[in-house]
């Protein structure tokens, strides 16, 4: 069995324009062992942070947080691709393939089912072995026509010819990868699967960075990599917390940071199997992924322990509709004539709405007064 190297980087003399695939010691990757593991201990510090977070607050709302996070992984893994999915039927398959109750679940395209049928299949079923049917039922779940834009492709089995990505137009184009040989990737993905499956001691974090730059190396599919590539690390990630719960969406952060994730995959194709930028990329997002969960469940507690903190006072239905637009991160200042237009009520009614509230002690009136009076919210309201 092929083993992945642990330690410092070693020094060797490599072949600049040799992809890492052709190099004799592939697939021993190597990187700084000591950098590694300094990222890994914040990123799982911040794990914990958000799983228990999340254990704070109620089955109604860590089911609607997994729903939308699921949503978001969906959505936006096919968009790193280019390809835009309708975002209320990716969250209608989801719910209904989650067993959620959902009100009003909008049409749902085949193709999208397909792509929800792989995603949760890889967070919900971690626990199970990672096999080449199993990723052949995930490329016939992307692939259900037999076609990727214009061109049919085989579905459900490896390629059988080159893979080269490419840039420019035609007669110019640039090629920015070449992927293994079609005759070694049966070989290459044996390999990678064993190396999957095998427990070890490895971190499930570095395991998840690895597996990605592996995987779409080999590039075994026609077309779908980059989604399936995702699709395992999210299927480690889900692992590596023990849990099929999913308050992160690590495709929507590289969504964001897609210029460099191409970049960067691009880069270490070529020259050394030292990896450490790479898993050092990947590290990083994935905190900033998490990160950006932790702040959404902030807003989230927030908001739940606002209005428990006001739950024996009896509000109007225009109050409620103009808090929630509050706590859910209201821009610029408040004014009787945005209540008004919130509301959609008379100026003389939000003036008495917000005169009340203020009565109530849950709203306050800002310090510079006069025609350009604004109001906030109380935020001791929304303290533990």
């Amino acid at each position: 069995m092929r083993r992945i190297s642990l330690g410092f980087a070693e020094n060797k003399c490599y072949n600049q324009d040799m992809y890492i695939h052709e190099l004799a010691d592939w697939p021993y990757f190597s990187w700084n062992h000591y950098r590694i593991t300094e990222l890994l201990v914040p990123v799982r510090h911040q794990q914990g942070r958000l799983t228990g977070g999340m254990e704070s607050i109620g089955f109604h709302l860590r089911e609607q947080t997994v729903l939308q996070v699921l949503t978001q992984d969906v959505v936006k893994s096919s968009e790193i691709e280019g390809e835009i999915l309708d975002a209320s039927q990716v969250r209608s398959s989801v719910a209904q393939q989650l067993g959620m109750e959902q009100a009003a679940l909008s049409p749902i395209d085949r193709n999208v089912e397909g792509v929800v049928k792989m995603i949760l299949d890889a967070t919900q079923h971690f626990d199970k072995p990672l096999t080449k049917e199993r990723l052949f039922d995930w490329h016939r779940a992307l692939f259900q026509e037999r076609w990727s834009g214009l061109k049919k492709i085989t579905i459900g089995e490896w390629r059988k010819g080159p893979v080269y990505v490419v840039s420019g137009q035609m007669g110019k184009e640039k090629i920015h990868f070449e992927a293994p040989s079609a005759a070694r990737v049966d070989g290459e993905m044996e390999s990678f699967l064993k190396w999957i499956n095998e427990e070890n001691s490895m971190d499930l974090l570095l395991k998840a960075a690895l597996a990605h730059l592996w995987f779409v190396t080999i590039h075994p599919f026609e077309d779908g990599n980059g989604r399936i590539g995702r699709a395992i690390a999210d299927f480690l990630l889900a692992r590596s917390e023990k849990s099929s719960r999913r308050f992160y969406s690590l495709s929507q952060q590289i969504q964001v940071e897609r210029k460099h994730y191409y970049a960067l995959l691009e880069q270490t194709q070529k020259g050394s199997l030292d990896v450490t930028a790479w898993i050092e990329w990947f590290l990083a997002c994935l905190e900033r992924a998490i990160q950006e969960a932790l702040e959404t469940l902030k807003v989230v507690l927030d908001k739940a322990r606002f209005w428990e903190a006001i739950a024996d006072l009896a509000l109007n239905e225009r109050q409620r509709k103009v808090l929630n637009r509050l706590l859910d991160g209201f821009e610029g200042k408040l004014t009787t004539s945005k209540w008004a237009k919130i509301a959609k009520c008379s100026q003389d009614t939000a003036h008495r709405d917000i005169v009340n509230l203020i009565e109530k002690k849950i709203l306050v009136k800002n310090a510079e007064g006069g025609r350009s009076s604004s109001y906030s919210l109380l935020t001791h309201l929304m303290q533990p």
